[in-house]
């Protein structure tokens, strides 16, 4: 039983089907809860992810009966069909709760992605030890927190270096969309979350237009992930110039590829833009009182997981008030202005790419070897 709840997640998701595939034989079969990637997979969701794409305390708060009832449901199906390992992906809001509930009942917990513990209120580890019989972590120093609470984990490295988001086709993208081949080419992300596309879109827009001051040229193309392709259309409709809007599936490297520059909000996403060595701005905001409760409790000094990663700032950050069309602009502007020169985000693809592989086979594969062998072992004994 696969456990994802947003669209990383589904990514992720696939690639282990994948591999768990290859790793048994073919002698698999799944259920539980993904996207459309999962799905391509072969997975038949309990219910549509979207469902639990939410993000921050105050933002939960509204939904939070509804993902009250989609914990017992998902908790409930396990329990009903007793799967061999129950594997949650990231989303540990949603994730862990539903853990808490199957905790004990002889079922193996796996959880994909390590809560980031190392990020706000590392006390959590304990307790997140407490639920699980394995954490599977794309980082190496991630274990280092839970280990220590008897929580065994293993480090599988980043999925996101099996993605090709360094392999697309600029030339052709250029070409299938009429974008002359000189014209400068802004990729936009405005996020996976509705609440992040509803906050992001309307500055995103503005920042664009104050941008084509300077560069009447710019083609601008919207990166859409799946789960809201019809709010993204909806909102860019009404842009001047229209915007390129391609599904998150569809042509999403080709676009990295063709593109100078890039404004996403953040997430996973400011890896792959890494990963193609595509400058990019990370610009983002979320509701007041969230922020200002992350403040006091977030340990990072970064929310690019690039930044994080290689601990420095390599993306520029412009979040919460600083979110604003003029800064956005004029900070793409300089981008823009050192295309052809001098730039800090180029270059930095291959040392992403290396801190994110790690050693040994690929990532989707060892967390798949390493799912089969708690299978083999079943839920480990708790003191």
């Amino acid at each position: 039983m696969l456990i994802a709840g947003e669209a990383s997640g589904d990514v992720i998701g696939a690639g282990l089907m994948a591999a768990l595939r290859r790793s048994s034989s073919d002698r698999v079969r799944f259920s539980g809860i993904g996207g459309a990637a999962m799905a391509a997979e072969g997975l038949s969701s309990l219910f549509p992810i979207d469902e639990l794409a939410v993000m921050g305390l105050f933002e939960v708060l509204p939904r939070a009966l509804g993902l009250l009832r989609r914990i017992r449901q998902v908790s409930d199906l396990a329990l009903a069909t007793r799967p061999d390992v129950v594997v949650s992906i990231d989303s540990p809001g949603f994730s862990l709760r539903v853990a808490r509930r199957l905790r004990g009942r002889g079922i193996p917990l796996v959880h994909y992605v390590a809560p980031q513990v190392w990020a706000w209120r590392p006390g959590r580890a304990a307790g997140i030890a407490g639920l699980l019989d394995h954490l599977l972590t794309l980082f190496d120093f991630e274990p280092a927190y839970f280990e220590p609470h008897g929580l065994p984990c293993t480090v599988v490295g980043h999925p996101i270096v099996e993605s090709g988001a360094g392999r697309g086709d600029g030339p052709g993208f250029r070409r299938r969309h009429g974008i002359a081949p000189d014209a400068p080419v802004l990729a936009l992300l405005p996020g996976s979350r509705l609440g992040e596309v509803s906050r992001l879109m309307p500055v995103y827009a503005e920042a664009v237009a104050r941008l084509r001051r300077t560069a009447p040229d710019l083609a601008a193309v919207l990166v859409a992930a799946p789960a809201v392709d019809g709010a993204v259309r909806g909102r860019a409709a009404a842009w001047p110039g229209p915007p390129v809007v391609l599904p998150q599936a569809a042509e999403k490297y080709d676009s990295f590829a063709a593109a100078d520059l890039a404004l996403a909000a953040s997430g996973t996403v400011t890896l792959e833009l890494a990963l193609a060595g595509l400058p990019t701005v990370v610009a983002y905001r979320v509701n007041p009182l969230t922020a200002m409760l992350a403040r006091r409790l977030i340990r990072v000094s970064h929310a690019s997981l690039v930044n994080i990663l290689l601990r420095r700032e390599v993306s520029t950050e412009l979040l919460q008030d600083d979110c604003r069309p003029d800064r956005i602009a004029e900070t793409l502007g300089g981008l823009l202005a050192a295309a052809d020169g001098d730039c800090r985000q180029r270059g930095i693809a291959d040392e992403v790419a290396a801190r994110l592989a790690g050693d040994g086979p690929a990532p989707s594969l060892r967390a798949a070897e390493a799912v089969l062998k708690v299978i083999d072992e079943g839920p480990r004994r708790r003191a």
